[in-house]
């Protein structure tokens, strides 16, 4: 019985999980007694984690867009060298999360849920037209793939389709009861439901990016209400590899004997304990410099140290890509730190005082 396989699978952890389990939820008291920022900064928090969290789990897919261009596209700008499968993909990711950010409280745990979202996930991609919203028909692979989006190898083989409705019945019915019933922690039902839905891949396409989306649905269903200003799919992106080993390693023993759910829940948990820390180091203050990565923090800092200065100037004296000088310069003026003076090549920046 599954639900005899899950539950086994929760029981006797060792110390190590209990640990990451309990420092998070210590950084999710000091989340709740200390969330005092300002509406303006969580709607520029939110904002970006927005664009960030459609950029990395699109491309941990294969996309291509980087976080300026997703930024570009959702505000209308057409982007020309871009595939429109990217650009429906991005788009589809970001509408679905943003709803998800602000309605999360109203979604409720079904399978019908599950296949109306997957429908929105793909609700532009033509490609998907046929399949949106439904299980798979026909069997899939799991697919690793390089940072250009070619596929480097099969991870392993999913549930095959005429086994996928049963399957899925079971991990729903399993996951609204130990929630309800608060048998288990919550960290560890929804590491499990993640782990075991890419297991089954129930849909033809489009699994990894819904099951970033109801990570950030379940966790936030869940009290831990900082999901939406800190990105999950950012730090999963940074840690690609390991992600993919942690899933094949645990996922290679799931329906044997001795089931290894251990190298998936260390690799979940150490994500979100760093999601958790950065979340509760914004409420330190208003910091720039938590929300910045090393070399758009090295934009910002040449930004202070001068009056103004061109994209260019700042490319080379701050040593940094053009590309990435051009991120943080985006991110920089959503977080309304710096101004634009000027048009075309005649652009300068310069820090709002």
């Amino acid at each position: 019985m599954p639900f005899k396989r899950f539950n086994k699978r929760l029981d006797n952890l060792p110390a190590e999980i209990w640990s990451k389990i309990a420092q998070i939820d210590e950084l999710k008291g000091q989340w709740i007694a200390g969330a005092k920022l300002s509406p303006q900064v969580l709607g520029r928090l939110k904002r970006s984690v927005l664009v960030t969290s459609t950029g990395a789990s699109t491309r941990i897919e294969g996309a291509r867009l980087s976080d300026a261009d997703v930024e570009k596209l959702i505000n209308g700008i057409s982007l020309q060298k871009f595939s429109n499968r990217d650009k429906q993909e991005v788009k589809g990711y970001f509408e679905l999360l943003h709803n998800v950010f602000d309605a999360w409280g109203h979604i409720r745990f079904f399978e019908n849920s599950l296949k109306h979202l997957h429908k929105e996930l793909l609700k532009y991609a033509e490609k998907d037209e046929r399949h949106r919203g439904e299980y798979k028909k026909k069997e899939n692979k799991v697919m690793m793939v390089d940072a250009s989006g070619k596929a480097i190898g099969t991870l392993f083989d999913t549930t095959p389709a005429y086994l996928t409705p049963k399957e899925m019945l079971e991990l729903v019915e399993w996951t609204q009861i130990v929630i309800k019933d608060k048998r288990y922690h919550p960290l560890l039902i929804v590491a499990n439901f993640v782990v075991e839905f890419l297991n089954i891949h129930p849909f033809e396409d489009g699994n990894g990016r819904l099951a970033r989306i109801l990570t950030n649905l379940l966790l936030l269903q869940e009290g831990y209400l900082y999901m939406p200003y800190i990105s999950h799919e950012k730090l999963i992106e940074d840690n690609k590899p390991e992600y993919y080993l942690a899933l094949r390693k645990s996922q290679k023993t799931f329906k044997k004997r001795q089931e290894n759910i251990k190298p998936w829940f260390k690799f979940f948990l150490t994500i979100f304990l760093q999601q958790s820390k950065m979340a509760v180091d914004l409420l330190s203050a208003e910091n720039i410099e938590k929300l910045l990565s090393p070399k758009q923090l090295a934009v910002w800092q040449y930004l202070q140290s001068v009056d103004e200065a061109a994209p260019l100037e700042i490319a080379r004296k701050a040593k940094v890509a053009r590309p990435t000088v051009n991120q943080a310069l985006d991110k920089l003026l959503s977080f309304k730190k710096i101004e634009r003076l000027g048009l075309g090549r005649a652009t300068r920046y310069r820090k709002i005082s």
